[in-house]
């Protein structure tokens, strides 16, 4: 079942199906925006593992934002990337395990870790980010411009009111 199809079904629902609208309009839009994610994140995955790389989708968020800024402390990776101090400690750990990113104490707090990249993790970028401009096309190929602007509008307000 295609997303377009979920969004009807779960419309009749609310409209049809449940008395006094059981199914409420906030959790139809988390649901759908949930099922948008996940289904990105799944193709992806899927171009990462069929071009042989082995990392996986939370791994390259946090390879992403290193790309933007080299050298972060964990914690600015957690605020970066909305995980939590353990989660971020879990890709780190596995990131350097893979040999794509190692961790220098800081000169003015050593209880700071920066993060690097290695140079393996350098010449990934161009291939994972061509990767992910070709997915979020993949997924927006119906999808009008000023469409995706006003929804990225408005969950940005979203995001805004709940912060």
């Amino acid at each position: 079942m295609d997303v377009s199809n979920i969004i009807l079904f779960l419309i009749s629902c609310t409209n049809n199906y449940m008395p006094n609208n059981q199914f409420k309009k906030g959790e139809l839009y988390s649901f759908i925006t949930g099922i948008a994610s996940t289904a990105i994140a799944r193709r992806l995955q899927k171009k990462f593992n069929a071009a042989g790389l082995n990392i996986t989708i939370e791994q390259w968020s946090v390879l992403y934002h290193l790309w933007k800024k080299e050298g972060i402390s964990q914690q600015e990776l957690c605020n970066a990337t909305y995980r939590d101090k353990p989660s971020i400690t879990r890709l780190v750990d596995n990131l350097e395990k893979a040999g794509l990113v190692k961790r220098v104490a800081s000169e003015n707090d050593r209880r700071i870790n920066r993060i690097y990249l290695t140079k393996q993790a350098q010449k990934l970028q161009e291939e994972t980010m061509a990767m992910a401009d070709d997915t979020l096309n993949e997924a927006l190929v119906k999808v009008p411009a000023d469409r995706v602007d006003v929804c990225k509008e408005v969950l940005q307000i979203v995001y805004d009111n709940l912060k």
